[in-house]
């Protein structure tokens, strides 16, 4: 989901309360705080010496633990509020990916997609998801896109094909 998607999101549903499943079935828990907003700036080389560059958008979670049992989740309106107020700060790129940080006990900390939606009555549920990492230079590296499957288990280059 693009920022712009997501802030369009959240300012159609300012009413309710804003939910986050890291997992299928799991939420970060009622007490999440937003405590962070990144706006970073990537710029890569990939092992097939093609260059890249692109912008993403990550908001941390972090869950209070002196809040633990806290069943009020942060409404829309309020994490809205804090997105603008760092919008006015610090300009965001409209058109960059937004990820949303998060870690637990039980989850590692890691950089999530929001993979979709859902309204449940008074909750909107923003569904998170991982994404594998590629090669994206399997032209360059002889790597037909059928073996994708068969190369996530070996690995990504042969040493003399000049990539890696």
């Amino acid at each position: 989901m693009k920022t712009k998607e997501l802030l369009s999101l959240l300012k159609s549903h300012q009413d309710k309360s804003l939910l986050f499943e890291y997992t299928p079935g799991q939420l970060v828990g009622a007490h999440y705080h937003i405590t962070e907003v990144k706006h970073l700036q990537i710029d890569s080389v990939d092992c097939g010496a093609n260059t890249d560059n692109w912008n993403e958008t990550v908001i941390q979670l972090w869950e209070s633990p002196s809040e633990i049992g806290k069943t009020e989740f942060m409404t829309v309106y309020k994490a809205l509020s804090i997105l603008n107020k760092v919008g006015r700060m610090r300009a965001y790129d409209l058109d960059s990916e937004v990820k949303i940080e998060y870690g637990n006990s039980l989850f590692h900390t890691a950089h999530l997609f929001v993979d979709d939606f859902e309204i449940h009555g008074s909750n909107l549920l923003l569904k998170l998801a991982v994404t594998k990492t590629d090669c994206k230079a399997k032209e360059t590296c002889g790597i037909p896109e059928t073996a994708e499957a068969e190369a996530s288990s070996q690995a990504c280059c042969d040493p003399a094909s000049g990539c890696c």
